[in-house]
């Protein structure tokens, strides 16, 4: 037995004095994921990517298992993981218009971890490209995924951020050319967007960066598995891929919509002498010869085996029909919020993204999410940002279809339960608080008696406040996140409301709400004996 069992109690250890058996092993995982958001059923509107196809999860997981020990640091020494790596670089380039026979037909690609890597690697390549550039910046425009910041800051490149029209959400081509300047390194847009799930004009933007001799990236991380089986399918998609000739770069994630287990990016480049710059090689020591073509060294093959046997498996008749499916449950989710007074479409999906706002003061979004919840949708609220209002976000996916007949009555109950909670009414004091500290003014005495208030941080975790703002759709590498559902329970044992977390946040400037997160996120992770 091991010291747990002879203390009688359970402690979670992660390294017990004597090992545990392997059913008792899985049991506690299994136990620990009970505490978690449903990954399957149609439900959860964030994180996950269900198709609902049965058996796809043990294919995937049996490919993974054969692989998970293979290293792709050497990819002469393991072959099998090389020529899968390529295949998926083929099959996401033939998808984005590239390959023999097109206007792209020298394109080049690597397997990341997710789209922050992709991002970050694009932007890698855009830089060194330009060594004669001291001060490189890169022109986003502010509907772009925060994983553009964080590159820019990881690489020292300065965001400019391109500010998009208020009504269309998209950044004007005239916009973008008046962010160009002699040390612009790189151009981005987005097919589409994460937040609200429009197609910026990648066109006319592309065309602006060839102009000016500036690489351009599509950020279809989100869509880049979607949009073209939409087009198959008939939907009025606009260029976006290689087949604009200004594109130099497209980044897709296979763990979004080809369904493959997470991690699983794709990044895309025109041409060979493109992805050159992203290379890492170092033999200024010595050991082995230093070569990567990504981020990591050391690669497991599991994701690559598992992405691999998921596109092999459905094939594009599978996703074609995937692609119809969630295209029927967009539209049937968008009907339920057009049908529902006080709430708007924030834009008319055009994607896989159905994106609303409250048109009524005494309608509190936060609100509105906290009873869903309730209901047993959990969706993502995302907080103001300059002329944006709050908004929920709900990525939808084939799993979510046979489940939209349900959502429209229980989205009239939320409405009217929110509308007779009222909205959320801050304390004065706080509210003066959020809009006028500075985040160097936070202390951590500060930081863990407001997260004590409101219940986030204390010793134990479990299901929680969805916290707007917190996590990132590309998971890449070192991108924790806050929910939905993993707050902290306060010292008194009990949540904080959801819907008082959010509106704090939305009253905090975007530099506040960072360090505010940060602090949460560091009183959560903490490591347990």
């Amino acid at each position: 037995m091991s010291d747990d069992q002879d203390n009688g109690q359970d402690t979670g250890r992660a390294l017990p004095e004597r090992g545990l058996p392997a059913e008792r092993v899985l049991g506690d995982v299994k136990a620990l994921r009970a505490g978690d958001r449903p990954t399957h059923g149609g439900r959860l509107f964030a994180y996950v990517y269900d198709p609902a196809v049965p058996g796809l999860d043990e294919l995937a997981a049996a490919a993974h298992a054969g692989s998970a020990h293979v290293n792709g640091l050497d990819p002469t020494a393991f072959p099998s993981l090389l020529a899968m790596e390529n295949a998926l670089v083929g099959a996401a380039s033939r998808l984005l218009g590239g390959g023999p026979g097109t206007g792209a037909p020298d394109v080049v690609g690597s397997v990341t971890s997710g789209g922050t890597e992709s991002l970050i690697l694009a932007v890698k390549a855009a830089r060194d490209a330009r060594p004669d550039v001291a001060a490189p910046r890169i022109a986003v425009p502010t509907t772009a995924h925060a994983a553009f910041a964080k590159a820019a800051h990881y690489l020292r490149v300065t965001l400019e951020p391109v500010p998009v029209d208020p009504v269309t959400l998209r950044p004007s081509a005239a916009a973008v050319a008046a962010a160009i300047g002699p040390d612009t390194v790189l151009v981005a847009c987005s097919a589409p967007s994460y937040a609200h799930g429009v197609v910026d004009p990648v066109a006319e933007i592309a065309a602006v960066a060839a102009g000016a001799g500036v690489r351009c990236h599509v950020d279809a991380c989100f869509g880049g598995w979607t949009l073209p089986w939409l087009r198959r399918l008939g939907e009025p998609v606009p260029p976006f891929d290689f087949a604009v000739a200004g594109v130099t770069s497209i980044s897709v994630d296979l763990h979004k919509y080809a369904y493959a287990p997470k991690g699983v990016s794709v990044l895309l480049h025109r041409t060979p002498a493109l992805r050159a710059p992203q290379f890492f090689a170092y033999a200024g020591w010595p050991g082995y010869t230093m070569v990567n073509p990504v981020i990591a060294s050391t690669r497991s093959g599991g994701p690559i085996a598992a992405a691999y046997a998921t596109l092999r498996h459905l094939g594009e008749d599978g996703y074609l029909r995937l692609a119809a499916a969630t295209r029927d449950a967009v539209a049937g989710l968008a009907d339920a919020v057009r049908g529902t007074d006080g709430l708007r479409l924030l834009a008319e999906p055009e994607s896989t993204v159905v994106c609303f706002t409250s048109t009524d003061p005494t309608l509190d979004l936060f609100v509105l999410v906290d009873e869903l919840t309730a209901r047993g949708w959990h969706t993502q609220p995302q907080l103001s940002y300059g002329d944006l209002p709050a908004s929920v976000h709900l990525t939808v996916t084939a799993a979510v279809a046979p489940r939209v007949a349900e959502f429209g009555p229980d989205l009239a109950d939320a409405v009217a339960a929110a509308r007779a909670a009222g909205p959320v009414e801050l304390p004065a004091e706080l509210t003066a608080l959020a809009a006028t500290l500075t985040p160097d003014a936070l202390t951590p005495e500060l930081v863990a008696g407001l997260a004590a208030a409101l219940g986030l941080g204390g010793a134990a975790v479990g299901p929680g406040p969805v916290v707007a703002g917190v996590g990132d759709a590309t998971a890449g590498p070192g991108d924790a996140a806050v929910g939905p559902g993993d707050a902290a329970v306060g010292p008194g044992g009990g949540f904080a409301p959801d819907a008082t977390v959010n509106a704090l946040l939305d009253a905090a400037p975007p530099a506040l709400r960072e360090r505010l997160l940060v602090e949460f996120v560091g009183l959560l992770q903490r490591p347990t004996y």
